[in-house]
């Protein structure tokens, strides 16, 4: 299901509320962090910016001579200004609006754009703080649609990897991630979600790890964390693999970490607190006794960024809401061994979470 200039629209609508309530209140906020431009209008190039107006008239969107046919095409219910300067034409369009009191945002530019921006018959310049993010939290059906697509594909490239036998002894992290990157690519992704991570041996014990040359050998651990992008929106999936006949500490610690999983998935619930979530994971790591090595938090939300809102940790804040999409992904990492992490994307719903990433977590010997 691809986003309409309704959906876009409907969201601009959304946020012309949270204009209203902000204190004090915002006649207009220019939008320059292009995820959220994205987000609002659908545009995709690489230069805009947005303004959104307490009065609908007054939105307009901004982009240089490079995109004029593509903001047509994307963003063709905005009216368009076409200046290299996105950020200074869409003040000069609110100033001339009458428009007195513009919101930016303060993590998106910077304190030089902001000096160079503010003065000369500008309106004022007032921070604020995620707004647009803050409306992402919650997925809309469509955008629902396309994480599910990016999570089909993720899974499909896996599988195939898997089928064809390409995690094996003797081949290399790095060609495994090139080859698990080239089958979501011949599955349908526009892009892949973020560096695919192989890590293979004592690898595996370090969380992020980028693939190398290191070489696959039997008995290792290899840690797959990968996903795929689609229509804009990211998957997170992570899986543990063996090569040969797991040895005892390698079940032992598989096992905890997937019983750690399923207590996160199933802590996922409307109306709970973030940092609980990541707790009910956590206590079943902590009573196997490698609290430890349990190194990051439980997880965090996806879209349109790899990482945005919730986190679900010891430092998120705030409650799950209905309609979220996150990871779970619990892990115990022992350095110089090994390590297991196992991820899934989620929905959040009333009735339980509905599960997009659908590869099996069954501890699976090559």
């Amino acid at each position: 299901m691809p986003q309409t200039t309704t959906d876009h629209a409907r969201r601009r609508d959304t946020l012309r509320a949270a204009l209203a309530s902000h204190d004090p209140a915002l006649e207009a906020l220019l939008v320059t962090n292009l995820d959220n431009v994205r987000y609002l209008a659908g545009f995709t190039g690489s230069n805009g910016a947005l303004l959104v107006a307490a009065d609908p008239a007054r939105d307009a969107i901004a982009t240089d001579g490079r995109y004029l046919t593509q903001v047509a095409e994307q963003s063709g219910d905005l009216r368009a200004v076409i200046e290299r300067d996105v950020a200074k034409a869409l003040l000069a369009e609110a100033r001339e609006a009458g428009i007195g009191i513009v919101g930016f945002e303060a993590a998106a530019l910077s304190y030089a754009d902001h000096a160079r921006l503010s003065g000369d018959g500008a309106p004022a310049l007032v921070p604020t703080t995620r707004l647009v993010e803050t409306l992402r939290e919650v997925k809309d059906d469509g955008e629902i649609e396309l994480l599910r697509r990016a999570c089909a594909i993720t899974d499909q490239a896996l599988a195939a990897l898997v089928e064809e036998g390409a995690i094996r002894a003797g081949a290399t992290e790095r060609q495994v991630a090139r080859r698990l990157e080239n089958l979501m690519f011949e599955f349908g992704a526009e892009a892949v979600a973020f560096e695919t991570i192989v890590a293979a041996g004592a690898n595996s014990a370090i969380p992020h790890h980028r693939p190398t040359d290191a070489v696959l050998a039997q008995g290792d651990f290899v840690k797959v964390d990968f996903g795929a992008r689609y229509g804009g929106y990211h998957a997170d999936e992570t899986r543990t693999f063996v090569l040969g006949e797991p040895a005892a500490w390698q079940r032992e610690i598989y096992d905890v970490v997937r019983a750690a999983q399923t207590a996160g998935r199933e802590a996922l619930v409307p109306g709970r607190d973030v940092r609980a979530i990541d707790g009910a994971a956590r206590a079943v790591i902590e009573a196997a006794g490698y609290g430890e090595q349990f190194l990051h938090g439980l997880g965090h939300g996806v879209g349109v960024e790899i990482h945005e809102a919730p986190t679900l940790g010891k430092l998120g804040s705030g409650t799950l809401s209905d309609g979220a999409v996150v990871t779970v992904e619990p892990g115990v990492y022992l350095p110089g061994r090994g390590g297991v992490r196992i991820e899934d994307t989620l929905v959040v719903r009333a009735d339980g979470p509905e599960l997009l990433t659908r590869t099996t977590k069954d501890l699976i010997a090559l």
